[in-house]
């Protein structure tokens, strides 16, 4: 009887050691399944984004645009060199008080492309040249490097197409294609855009933005309208909402485009290698600026196909039920989310 009872003993501890092992494991799977769940679909948000941005992690990482001695003599010297000009006093040629003709509300290029479009994660030039003509789906059609620079003249200067055969076009293609010289077609350097920002939990907040935008305003002024130079020619610092500013068309309207550059460039003389905003506070900022009064630019032509419409889109419609303020402001997360199962279902 005691050897039955030891026996028993026994095979109830092996049994009460295999359940427990057992719940471990199931534990442990399920620890692992959601873990890998979640990395799947932070990934599969990651792989939505690229597919909507210019590839960024491409070679060339380390770019840096040429030095100017480099610009070669005589006449093509000239050409880019006026090129460069025009870039950086945009205004001072085809501002309201230009010296060739009224084509702008007043910015510079080099206001969103920082240092005549040659600063690291400052929207800088190094892959222009070598990516156009590109298929646009915001018109799905091929788009000419004249006409990129024309939607920028007409969304983020709020003004009006350059004649592509004028002498301010031609020199504008000569600097950017000196710029982007040692680029490869089709490569698009790690730099050339803005550093992406994790998304929020939540929405941005243009409260909360208000607040962090006391900082710009020793620049940009209370009002957004920022400052003029003595001459009043052009803008120091450029008016960051009202008709001298971008309109709703222009790439920094997207919330995604304006937190990114913020951080990695502002307030002015911030890079991205010593950003002064948390990731936070430059969404919110973001949010706060592009919740204010602005030129309003008819987009209902653009992104025919809805589902190629980006994330932050501000202007329904939509191929999701989200709302307008919810591509907006966000937050982002569940939108790429929806707009991925969908991708996947179609595949």
């Amino acid at each position: 009887m005691k050897k039955n009872n030891k026996s028993t003993t026994k095979k109830i501890s092996r049994l009460l050691l295999t359940l427990f092992l057992l719940i471990v494991a199931i534990g442990l799977s399920v620890y692992l399944f959601n873990k890998n769940s979640n990395k799947s679909n932070d990934n599969k948000i990651v792989k939505t984004e690229e597919k909507q941005n210019i590839q960024l992690n491409q070679p060339n990482a380390d770019w840096k645009a040429p030095d100017e001695s480099t610009i070669p003599a005589g006449e093509p010297g000239n050409e880019i060199r006026y090129g460069k000009e025009l870039i950086a006093h945009t205004s001072v040629y085809l501002g309201p008080k230009e010296k060739v003709a009224t084509m702008s509300n007043g910015m510079n290029c080099q206001n969103c492309h920082n240092e005549a479009g040659t600063k690291p994660y400052g929207y800088n030039f190094s892959a222009v040249a070598s990516s156009y003509p590109q298929f646009k789906k915001r018109s799905e059609s091929w788009v000419s490097i004249t006409q990129r620079i024309n939607s920028c003249f007409s969304r983020s200067l709020n003004g009006q197409s350059l004649d592509t055969a004028s002498k301010e076009m031609k020199a504008m293609i000569a600097y950017l294609k000196w710029i982007g010289n040692k680029v490869p077609k089709g490569v698009t350097p790690v730099n050339a855009s803005v550093v992406k920002l994790p998304y929020l939990s939540r929405a941005a907040d243009p409260i909360k933005g208000k607040v962090v935008y006391v900082t710009c305003q020793v620049c940009h002024g209370k009002d957004g309208q920022g400052q003029l130079n003595e001459q009043a020619t052009e803008y120091i610092f450029p008016p960051l909402w009202g008709k001298h500013s971008y309109n709703d068309d222009a790439g920094l309207y997207r919330l995604a485009n304006f937190a990114g550059f913020v951080k990695d460039n502002m307030p002015f003389g911030t890079n991205y290698k010593h950003p002064f905003l948390t990731d936070e506070q430059a969404w919110d900022v973001a949010a706060f600026v592009n919740s204010q009064s602005r030129s309003h630019k008819d987009q209902s032509k653009d992104f025919p196909e809805l589902s190629d419409k980006p994330f932050d889109s501000p202007f329904g419609p939509y191929a999701d039920n989200f709302s307008e303020k919810e591509h907006k402001y966000g937050p982002y997360k569940p939108i790429l989310l929806a707009k991925n199962k969908v991708a996947d279902k179609n595949k």
